[in-house]
């Protein structure tokens, strides 16, 4: 009986049968569930970093950043004239 017709909610229970399904998953299909995860991740950290940055933003922490980005740009540029 495959494990996709049982919905389990505690991530306790559900961890050891999604491990018994990605086992018995054909090769090509481990691909997909890899991108599928990192595409996860990568929404979860997307979210944590714009929530970061809105407070930031909210704090005043990022009034200065243009221009603190222009001297910095302007600082790599002139280092790298002879």
């Amino acid at each position: 009986m495959s494990t996709l017709t049982i919905s389990p909610t505690d991530p306790k229970e559900l961890r050891p049968l999604l491990h018994a399904e990605v086992d018995r998953l054909r090769d090509e299909h481990l691909l997909v569930l890899h991108r599928v995860a990192l595409e996860l991740e990568l929404e979860e950290v997307t979210e944590r970093l714009n929530t970061g940055f809105d407070a930031d933003r909210a704090a005043g922490k990022l009034v200065r950043l243009p221009e603190l980005i222009r001297a910095a740009r302007a600082s790599i540029h002139a280092s790298r004239k002879p």
